[in-house]
């Protein structure tokens, strides 16, 4: 099983931009489909972005389709989440997550194989 850690989360004035990572190490990254997720305190987690195994395709929700970017280098075993124009709505714990099979959809409830345990981006002024 995959074993995922993400980073680059932290504090940004509303406006700004962030550049999140999510590390993979005990299987190659390239065999999982990827998802990017975040979730607030007392709400369900929410889908955000997701890429095929080879990065050729990616799928949003329609929230943030306009100013996150998911990418992936399978090369360095690593996916990023570019966020831009953040919003203090945007303040969540992100998540990355792994998926051998399908890549994560707007509306596909889909089990995840692996999760990482998240990093908190605040959008604060």
């Amino acid at each position: 099983q995959v074993h995922l850690v993400e980073s680059g989360g932290g504090l940004v004035q509303p406006g700004g931009s962030l550049r999140l990572s999510c590390a993979a190490s005990g299987r190659p990254l390239r065999s999982y489909a990827m998802g990017w997720f975040r979730q607030t305190p007392g709400k369900e987690r929410e889908f955000l972005a997701g890429i095929s195994w080879s990065g050729n395709d990616a799928y949003y929700e329609d929230s943030v389709k306009d100013r996150f970017t998911i990418s992936r280098d399978n090369g360095q075993n690593t996916v990023f989440l570019q966020m831009n124009i953040l919003k203090p709505e945007d303040t969540a714990v992100y998540y990355c997550a792994a998926n051998e099979w399908q890549v994560p959809q707007p509306g596909l409830r889909l089990d995840m194989d692996s999760w990482g345990k998240g990093t908190l981006v605040t959008v604060s002024s």
